[in-house]
């Protein structure tokens, strides 16, 4: 059975004339270019700790498999904004699954691809947990609610954002949720 100890959100972006070469260098700045990634659907494991990227670097070893929930864009269309996001809904039983929700968006600035991702993860969660809400609300309506149920712990987003280069060049964008499984750990002490 494979289930993360650790999760933790990273983001980057890279330009390039070559599409591929400019996905690779949104890895590069992502911190997960040397790791084999599989991409996995939205669960956060019960019990799962959410790390930061720096706490999460000591874990990541060249050739690695990571599992990961990405969100990935790019575009060559001069002045195009492009986005990629993930967004994290934690319950606050932590015996339960939260959810993680990926967003790709065009013309989209950062607090908007944010807010989308996060309010996705969230809304998903509110449903398992039976919390009433109007899906019309706007995302900061329904997160006081979300919060005064006091079932939603958290809610977060990591977002990166990029505009198409004028000289026609590849900009790509990731947002990744990456897990760390208990049998990947190095000692951290």
């Amino acid at each position: 059975m494979l289930i993360p100890r650790y999760i933790y959100l990273t983001r980057g972006k890279g330009v390039h004339r070559e599409r591929l070469a400019s996905f690779e260098l949104a890895l590069r700045d992502a911190g997960i270019a040397e790791q084999n990634l599989v991409y996995v659907s939205s669960i956060f494991p019960p019990h799962c700790k959410l790390i930061t990227r720096k706490e999460a670097e000591r874990f990541l070893v060249p050739g690695q498999i990571l599992f990961c929930v990405m969100a990935r864009n790019e575009t060559n269309e001069p002045n195009r904004l492009i986005s990629s996001s993930i967004g994290l809904a934690m319950p606050a039983d932590r015996s339960m699954y939260g959810y993680l929700s990926e967003h790709k968006g065009f013309g989209q600035n950062a607090r908007t691809a944010g807010d989308y991702a996060e309010d996705l993860a969230a809304e998903m969660l509110a449903t398992t947990l039976g919390i009433d809400f109007d899906v019309d609300q706007s995302w900061d309506e329904k997160k006081q609610v979300f919060r005064m149920s006091g079932k939603i712990v958290r809610t977060d987003n990591i977002t990166q954002t990029a505009v198409g280069p004028k000289d026609g060049r590849w900009v790509s964008t990731v947002a990744a949720a990456v897990m760390i499984m208990e049998w990947q750990q190095r000692d951290i002490s």
